[in-house]
């Protein structure tokens, strides 16, 4: 029963990463140009995310600033400190509402990116520093869901239907990044994987194709 469940954990999670990728793959190939632009420019990336979504920013800034698979020079990125164990960081009911917004204001420029996670899409937090980062006249790519929406959704990807008051308050310069699906568990793979590939994108421009090492 046990390892029946934790198949199935496997099955789903295969099975949302194939039915995202065609979707997906124009938005983050649109925000990878985004990052590119903004890093080549002398710009900035502030990553954040709503709980544990704080993780997956902090993962990409390291590896921005560090590498992701192959060596080169280090790139601008700086993951805005959250509280990953706060249960309702990624809801509309966040208790430190202007956390990430204060910090975008305090750090962020014209031409840098905000790289915006969350998994419901309602995180007041993130939409603060969504409208924060407009203020400032940055782009805005944002990795949204609708986990614990109201009710199940179809699994799938995109923007339609999927981003709640951050998605609304998007611009059209601004980029989404969005996974259809109830559950926040596959939402975070999905995220993992496309943050993944926009690591790899950023690399293959500025270092080229080959395979990167092991």
């Amino acid at each position: 029963m046990l390892e029946q469940r934790i198949q199935q954990h496997f099955i789903d999670s295969a099975d949302l990463k194939y039915q995202a990728g065609p979707i997906l793959s124009k938005p983050i190939s649109q925000a990878m140009q985004a990052i590119l632009a903004c890093v080549t420019s002398g710009g900035k990336v502030l990553a954040c995310g709503a709980g544990v979504s704080g993780l997956l920013a902090a993962q990409f800034a390291a590896q921005f600033v560090g590498r992701f698979e192959r060596e080169r020079p280090e790139l601008g990125a700086i993951a805005l400190p959250g509280d990953p164990t706060d249960p309702s960081a990624d809801s509309a009911a966040a208790v430190d509402a202007d956390r990430f917004a204060r910090q975008v204001r305090a750090l962020g420029q014209a031409g840098d990116v905000l790289l915006a996670l969350s998994a419901s899409g309602q995180s007041a937090a993130v939409l603060a520093a969504v409208l924060a980062a407009h203020e400032r006249d940055m782009t805005v790519v944002a990795l949204l869901g609708n986990a614990s929406a109201g009710q199940p959704a179809s699994p799938g990807a995109g923007s339609s239907g999927t981003g709640g008051a951050i998605g609304r308050a998007l611009r059209e310069t601004d980029v989404q990044i969005g996974v259809s699906h109830e559950r926040a568990a596959r939402i975070h793979e999905i995220h993992l994987l496309a943050l993944h590939c926009l690591c790899d994108g950023v690399d293959a421009q500025l270092l080229g194709e080959q395979e990167a090492s092991t």
